[in-house]
């Protein structure tokens, strides 16, 4: 009975929800509350394909495909926003994801996962490569930063552009060290909790529609924040890096979530720690190169504001994951810094 409600929910909002946008019939705000609605379900479905995925692929490879599928979503919207030249929009967004992996899903991760379980594991070997990871994110973002202000622009995006390539290359052979060469030694101790949903070829069959269906609703969903934004007086900063980093990660948010209340922390860090090394080590890269193709040369140059709240990130990301054990507190603590940056964001 429960899953044929789940069904009817997924179907039904979403169907709802496409009607409200392409219609025209209702108002933004209207459309904005439908389109909440709905995500929440696509979240559901998204977090059950991956949890099914990761039981035959393992906890590793499920939370990497499931980060990998929802940054492909948010890349394609951040290529289109690259082309119209929308760059402070693109880094506000790039900082919005990061934080919000690291502080607000990792956070609701762990404190509802330890709210379950009194202490969650994960590898502790993964959690000190990633900490590393991190804080070579930060450096890298700090560098074209500080000397900026002694270069040309063309001097300026080919620091960028060198930065970019070696960022790609160094991610590449992060993920044949974790994947391949090293895959056993960063793998957690499997945790059942009964039998699949799906078989595998329909988990990845459904986790593919998941996905799309992500993509697809986040689109409807930002295209309605602008007009949202306008009405209570958000600023573009706020908005670029909270609320549309929010409402577009979403789904993928709700299934580290899920994750985690099932003790599976191994994936759901995974998810939260491993989209935010993405995003910085790969996507944001890959989006300075194919702006030469639009010529629209962007750099990695992110202002100062940006910078510390991924800094600042980072460290207690790092300072919290690093033993390879999390609590309930540690995701309190997690979310009251992604408060205090969000509350600062508000008010510049």
């Amino acid at each position: 009975m429960k899953r044929h409600a789940f069904k009817i929910g997924l179907i039904g909002s979403f169907t709802l929800s496409a009607f409200a946008h392409y219609s025209g019939l209702l108002s933004p705000i209207v459309q904005f509350a439908i389109s909440c609605v709905a995500i929440v379900f696509v979240a559901g479905f998204l977090g059950k394909a991956t949890e099914s995925v990761a039981h035959y692929a393992g906890e590793r490879l499920g939370g990497f495909l499931n980060a990998t599928f929802g940054n492909a979503a948010e890349l394609i919207i951040a290529i289109f926003l690259v082309k119209d030249g929308l760059f402070d929009i693109v880094k506000a967004s790039i900082t919005g994801s990061i934080i919000g992996n690291l502080l607000l899903v990792l956070g609701l991760s762990v404190l509802l996962g330890g709210l379950r379980f009194k202490e969650q594991h994960f590898n502790v070997k993964l959690a000190s490569h990633n900490g590393s990871l991190m804080l070579l994110a930060v450096i890298t973002l700090f560098i074209p930063a500080a000397f900026v202000g002694s270069l040309t622009d063309g001097e300026t995006f080919n620091l960028s552009l060198f930065v970019a390539v070696i960022l790609i290359v160094a991610y590449l052979l992060w993920l044949l060290f974790s994947m391949v060469t090293h895959k056993k030694e960063l793998s957690d101790p499997i945790v059942e909790h009964g039998e699949p949903a799906w078989s595998k070829r329909l988990s990845i069959v459904f986790l593919i529609l998941a996905t799309s269906m992500v993509a697809v609703q986040s689109e409807w969903l930002v295209s309605t924040l602008e007009v949202f934004s306008h009405q209570f007086g958000l600023s573009e900063l706020f908005v670029g890096a909270f609320l549309i980093a929010i409402v577009g990660n979403a789904a993928e948010h709700s299934a580290a979530i899920l994750l985690a209340r099932r003790n599976k922390m191994g994936a759901a860090i995974e998810i939260a720690v491993g989209s935010s090394l993405q995003i910085a080590l790969f996507v944001a890269p890959v989006l300075v190169i194919i702006s030469l193709f639009f010529g629209h040369p962007m750099n990695i140059v992110f202002t100062t504001f940006e910078l510390v709240a991924i800094g600042v990130a980072v460290i207690i990301a790092k300072s919290i994951s690093q033993d390879g054990t999390t609590h309930w507190y540690e995701g309190v603590l997690l979310l009251v810094v992604y408060g205090i940056l969000g509350i600062a964001f508000y008010m510049v």
